[in-house]
């Protein structure tokens, strides 16, 4: 039985990261075992829509990179500079001839080849603010294929800490002027709205949720 204290681990490790090294790239064998870890998602209705694209050579990286946008928060930074880039990227598509949308298909793949990037010592940010026509032109893809999300993968290059953050207050990211990369997160009193803790009902409020 796998260890949740592990597990939970992994997942507070996860954290998107956006300044990588570029000494420990990425290999194309790792992108495979993690699509291979993506080929064994849910999918609604098992239609599986999805497709990847997989990119680990400097020249093909080097072509997706000017294609995306980074940190909308950290206003007047453009991005990792050259020395801080992802070493690896994996494309999600969606095959618009085998469903008619993804519904959440892909944040489930996503999300599930980030932590595998974690368990391999990488780290990763999800991007769906992307050039979708620069994206489509390097590639040559047909028009069947949507652009949903990039997912940057490389060695992380840079320390981020997770704050509790009060009800009402900003949730924006952002970095102190040691390079520190903080990332406000809801309490988790104001993430659960109600708790059944028997099989007997609590007192309801006027709106039918138990408080």
């Amino acid at each position: 039985m796998p260890d949740f204290d592990d597990f939970r681990a992994l997942v507070m490790g996860s954290r998107s990261c956006r300044r990588f090294r570029q000494d420990r790239p990425v290999t194309m064998a790792e992108l495979t075992a993690l699509a291979e870890l993506a080929r064994f998602c849910p999918s609604a209705a098992n239609l599986q829509p999805l497709k990847l694209i997989l990119a680990s050579s400097p020249e093909t990286c080097a072509r997706i990179f000017p294609a995306l946008g980074w940190a909308a928060y950290l206003t007047g930074w453009r991005g990792p500079a050259e020395g801080e880039r992802p070493t690896g990227y994996v494309i999600i598509l969606h095959d618009t001839e085998l469903a008619k949308n993804p519904n959440c298909d892909h944040g489930i793949l996503a999300q599930t080849v980030c932590l595998g990037a974690a368990a391999m010592g990488f780290s990763a940010c999800m991007i769906a603010s992307m050039d979708k026509k620069a994206l489509r032109a390097a590639f040559a893809l047909p028009e069947r294929y949507e652009l949903l999300l990039v997912l940057a993968l490389g060695t992380r290059g840079e320390e981020c800490v997770v704050e509790d953050v009060g009800e009402g207050d900003n949730i924006r990211y952002w970095r102190d002027p040691a390079g520190l990369h903080h990332v406000p997160k809801r309490t988790l009193a104001e993430l659960v709205l109600a708790r059944y803790p028997s099989s007997d009902l609590p007192p309801t409020t006027e709106s039918g949720i138990s408080m």
